[in-house]
């Protein structure tokens, strides 16, 4: 009786955490139309560094709220394990801000040039890149499944990218710059958070991301309080709901599903990219480029599967 009762209540919390994983895709999936309408009034990197800022704040505040198991993990360890799990607390959030910066900056400069559903499934290509990457650099093998998604992923990134020619635009290039940074970024967060505190590596990584954005603000565009708060919206969207939002979410769901279904519902997110695009900003796309997107779609899916 009392397994059937555990069983159940096991997939009960299945359930409600894939239920929230899916709300966390189409949270960042609806973000990118909110940074397409942020780009009407202020300068990308601008934008970036105002969202990374209030990320910082809102998951900044979930860090410093004491959890029982963090606690009793730090009391299990020794004076040097500790120092070690802190050291690699701080050192990994940095790092992983460092990619986070690059990454999102090269996105908000890229939404400027190209529709919120392209760089929704483009962004959404660090999925097929990051098993290519971890063979490359860590040696890491994977299947042949993955690799048949990979190129079904750069096919149907011909077909949504390319305007009868082999050129990208300039938008998809700075998206596809982001896509790789962004791979680079899942790489460092999987290693570190085996290592230290992932909430607080999040908070460290999205202030690092905030001093690292406003400072190539300054240099680069001409940021005022006149024009972050003309794009006030889209910014309270991006950095609280998109990032400290979906952040938390993401963290309290994964606890109750498996890491394989997490990655594929989350990589809905480009999904959402596409709806939200042609709802909310009347985008619309050729026949071609659906064709691409739906190729990137089930590649997405099926290296999630990894077949051994």
């Amino acid at each position: 009786m009392g397994n059937k009762y555990n069983k159940r209540m096991d997939r009960s919390k299945q359930m409600l955490g894939n239920a929230l994983l899916i709300l966390t895709a189409m949270i960042w999936g609806t973000a990118f139309v909110f940074q397409r309408v942020g780009m009407e009034r202020i300068e990308p990197i601008t934008f970036n560094a105002a969202r990374m800022a209030l990320a910082a704040v809102a998951v900044g505040l979930v860090s410093a709220v004491p959890m029982p198991a963090e606690r009793d993990k730090l009391s299990a360890m020794n004076e040097k394990e500790k120092e070690r799990y802190r050291r690699n607390t701080i050192f990994g959030g940095i790092c992983c801000g460092t990619f986070l910066a690059a990454a999102s900056i090269f996105q908000q400069m890229g939404i400027v040039y190209t529709t919120a559903g392209k760089a929704g499934f483009i962004t959404a290509m660090y999925m097929l890149l990051v098993p290519v990457i971890g063979f490359v650099l860590l040696g890491k093998r994977n299947s042949w499944i993955v690799w048949l998604a990979v190129l079904m992923g750069v096919a149907g990134m011909y077909l949504l990218c390319m305007d009868g020619s082999f050129r990208l635009t300039r938008g998809d290039t700075l998206i596809c710059i982001c896509a790789v940074l962004f791979s680079g970024h899942i790489l460092c967060c999987d290693h570190f958070v085996k290592l230290g505190n992932p909430i607080r590596i999040s908070a460290i990584q999205f202030a690092t991301c905030t001093v690292i954005s406003s400072v190539a603000a300054l240099i680069l565009e001409a940021p005022t309080v006149d024009k972050i708060v003309s794009a006030a919206i889209p910014i309270l969207y991006c950095g609280i709901i998109s990032g400290g939002a979906g952040y938390t979410l993401q963290i309290v769901a994964q606890k109750f599903t498996d890491p394989t279904i997490a990655s594929l519902l989350m990589s809905l997110e480009s999904v959402f990219a596409v709806i939200a695009g042609a709802l909310i900003l009347g985008e619309r796309m050729a026949t071609r480029e659906l064709i691409g997107c739906v190729i990137m779609f089930a590649a997405i899916i099926l290296v999630q599967i990894r077949g051994e």
